[in-house]
Formats: C-alpha cells, structure tokens, sequence
C-alpha cells in the first residue's frame, strides 16, 4: 500500500482587508469587543468587482499550489473541492475548477462538512492514493462567506467572525511509508446539527415557498451559532481526535512539531495549546488576520505557516478541526 505525501501548497485571499473598526460603520460593534471574544482584528471579503468567487478562488490557489509540487494540470489525477459556499447550488465548484484550469476530463467530488471539510476531503483523497487509484489529487478548500452573512447589528455575533478565502494542496503517491499522511480520523454528530445552521433556503423550504412570503424579517437566510454550546463542544471534540490521533501513531502530545487548528475562534486554540501544553510556537494561528474562513482555514493556515519555515523534512505535523454538523476530524502528518 502506498502513502500519500503533500508535494504543494498554495493559498489565496482577497486584496479587500476589513478591520473591525470598518464594521462599526455598519453594525454596533467595535474592535475591543471582537478581539475579546475571537481574537479576530481583520478579514478579508470579496470585492464583488473583483470577480472573486468560491470556485475562481479555489483556481487561484490551486495553481499556486500545482506549479510549486512541480507539476502540470495535466498530471492532476481527481478533484476534492470543500466548502459550504458554492458558486452555485448545482453543480459544484470541482467541476469550476476543472474548466478553469484546463484540465482534462477527471474525476471532481465535492465535500460538504464545513469547517472540517478540509481534513475530511484530505482523507478521501488519502483513500484514493493508498489503494493506487490515483497518483496526483488536488484538494481544496474555499469559502465565500461574506456574500451571504446579515450585516447588520442582529446579526454581528456570527457575521464579525467569518473572512473569505481559498487554499489548496497537491496530494501525490509515495513509497515511503514512513512519511505523508500517517493516518485521518473522522466523526459527527447530528443531533446537535441546528447548533450551526444556515436552514434556508432549502429543499425544506423551496423556492415557491419563499418567493411567496417575501419576508425581509426572515433570518433563516443567514447562518445561526449557538456560541457558547459550540465552543463547549468544540474544545471537547478537538482534545479527543487530537489525541485519537497521536495514540493511532504511537506518539504523545511532545511529539507534535507543530499542530495547526481550524481557525474558529483564537480562545479555542488558546484553550488547546494550554491543555496540550505546547508552546506558542508549536501552534499555528493566523484568525486575526483572516477569521473563520471554514473550510479553507486550516489549508490557508498551513500554507503560511510553511511559506513562514514552521514546516519543516520530518516534522510530525497535527490538523484538527470542528464545526457544523457537528462534524470534527484531525489528521497526523509525517513531513
């Protein structure tokens, strides 16, 4: 059986930088206020003049991503696109990303599991590679989120928190055992799916339905958080497949080189890094520059922090993730 290894890594955020300051103009709220509660200073959100999409995001950073594992479109096997945040309801952005960058006619599978969606589709294409179906994949994550958040003051508590962004890997088959992807770990839990929700529309409530309400007070367009029951699970959930992980690979918590959170909110990652005990900088955050890019943040994240010489040959690198569904994952990685 074969691992699989990450040969490339590239990312890519709007130029448009929101500052919390800048959402005062819009909403009752301030910097302190934010920072306090997320640890977020900043986000990026699309400049509609930009052209800027999930998918056309997406394509940015997977060529970025391709051209540094030394490789062409052509040699890219499949397609595993995460996100909440489609171009459009159907198709999906895979099959976006497969026009726009001229590849030939593969294989595109969408993911759908939010802020673990990209751990979740790293150990799809995982599967693929080990079994020798595919050599080269490239998985995605991007988010759109700004287009569709309530920016006003009854909707700050959620909207202040999500940026928009893309980022993306090159999967590609190796010999070495002893290197890549050591193992994925993957769970959910669907009663507590209505904690994290954007309801509609939906086939619940289908168009027909809403066109005839034409209800400017309908708030089920917009995504609703139950804050603080998500933060207790979330801090729960990523202890556990933290661990889950290093105990499939024989290590402990000293073993971790750097670990790399889903960027939900700074005091989880803090929270972790404390029950962890690990050093600041055997974590990598970078909410304050970004926010909850969902899908996208822990590729986003580990994209920089590899540019910034954090990854380095032989680190035991950890991804963790939680988030609607619930969903919540992690993945050890042998650099």
């Amino acid at each position: 059986m074969y691992n699989s290894k990450i040969i490339g890594l590239g990312k890519y955020v709007p130029d448009n930088i929101v500052k919390n300051e800048d959402l005062s103009a819009f909403m009752e709220t301030n910097n302190e206020w934010i920072v306090e509660r997320t640890g977020i200073e900043e986000r990026r959100w699309i400049d509609p003049k930009t052209g800027d999409t999930t998918a056309v995001m997406g394509a940015k950073a997977s060529r970025i991503a391709i051209e540094r594992a030394g490789l062409t479109v052509n040699d890219i096997d499949f397609i595993v696109f995460a996100t909440l945040s489609p171009d459009m309801y159907f198709p999906g952005c895979g099959v976006q990303v497969q026009e726009m960058l001229g590849m030939p006619t593969i294989g595109a599978l969408d993911v759908r599991n939010q802020c673990s969606g990209f751990i979740y589709g790293l150990s799809v294409a995982d599967q693929f590679i080990k079994t020798g179906m595919y050599k080269n994949i490239l998985v995605i994550g991007a988010e759109n989120h700004s287009g569709g958040l309530d920016k006003t003051t009854r909707g700050r508590n959620v909207s202040v928190i999500f940026g928009d962004g893309a980022g993306a890997a090159v999967l590609s088959r190796t010999d070495d055992n002893s290197k890549g992807i050591l193992s994925t770990h993957l769970h959910s839990e669907g009663q507590h799916a209505k904690e994290l929700v954007l309801e509609g529309p939906s086939t619940q409530r289908w168009v027909p339905e809403i066109l005839e309400a034409n209800d400017p007070n309908d708030e089920s367009y917009y995504p609703y958080m139950n804050g603080q029951f998500v933060f207790k699970h979330a801090i729960t959930r990523f202890s556990e497949v933290i661990m889950e992980g290093l105990a499939a690979n024989n290590m402990t918590k000293e073993d971790i080189n750097l670990l790399v959170p889903h960027q939900a909110n700074l005091r989880i990652s803090q929270f972790i890094q404390k029950k962890f005990k690990l050093e600041d900088d055997q974590v990598y955050n970078n909410i304050m520059r970004y926010g909850n890019t969902t899908a996208a943040s822990i590729i986003i994240a580990l994209t920089e922090a590899w540019e910034e010489g954090k990854v380095k040959e032989g680190d035991n690198i950890v991804l963790a993730a939680f988030g609607s569904g619930f969903t919540w994952a992690s993945a050890v990685i042998k650099w």
